[in-house]
């Protein structure tokens, strides 16, 4: 099972969470993975830990200030990103236009949506995995297993329909073990978290208390 820290922009250490998350990726059958701010990347990755970027653009090498590009990503150490997350949404051509850009450099994806049926149109386009989280729950604590299983179940569904290929994650509100399991046993093949480790005293403790059950 996958577990992704989404670090998002929190004023937390990068290199310890990565640190954290690569020693305790060694005691746990679950994959955990880091995604850091893309200035991170490279620090990130030199840790040992399996390093995704937040977002890569619809480019290629050229006039594109202030954009990421896939190739950068990758040289600095991203064996994958996020994309359309919540924070960062992206129209469906440039969603489709970033997952070409990914595949040039073999950059594995996950496309985040709202809901089963956008879920449905993301699967459609061929990513690695999509990621269902409802906006209204990021942050909050709340994990859409509990909130809502029947969107989880739903996104599956919906995913499974459009091309069976594409494994489906859970995420806004995760933060225990229980709301992993609870997404497991829903269907989902990963869990995308946040604040639940970057803002935690100790993300050592918080990953543990997170995996263990699984």
């Amino acid at each position: 099972m996958l577990v992704l820290v989404n670090l998002k922009t929190y004023p937390c250490d990068p290199v310890a969470v990565a640190t954290a998350a690569r020693e305790v990726n060694e005691t746990t059958p679950a994959r955990i993975a880091v995604a850091p701010q893309t200035a991170h990347i490279e620090r990130v990755a030199e840790t040992g830990v399996e390093t995704w970027a937040q977002h890569v653009d619809p480019i290629e090498y050229g006039s594109n200030t202030g954009h990421t590009l896939a190739e950068t990503a990758a040289e600095a150490g991203a064996v994958g990103t996020l994309l359309n997350h919540s924070e960062r949404r992206l129209r469906l051509a440039d969603i489709d236009g970033a997952l070409e850009a990914a595949r040039r450099v073999d950059l594995e994806t996950i496309v985040c949506a709202n809901n089963p049926a956008q879920i449905g149109a993301a699967a459609a386009l061929g990513p690695d995995a999509v990621a269902v989280e409802p906006p209204e729950l990021i942050g909050t604590g709340t994990p859409v297993s509990q909130a809502d299983p029947d969107i989880v179940e739903d996104a599956v569904d919906a995913a499974t329909a459009a091309d069976e290929g594409v494994s489906v994650l859970c995420g806004a509100g995760i933060s225990t073990g229980e709301d992993a399991v609870a997404a497991r046993e829903l269907g989902s093949e990963g869990v995308l978290l946040a604040s639940g480790v970057a803002k935690a005293d100790d993300p050592k403790a918080a990953l543990e208390s997170l995996v263990d059950p699984l």
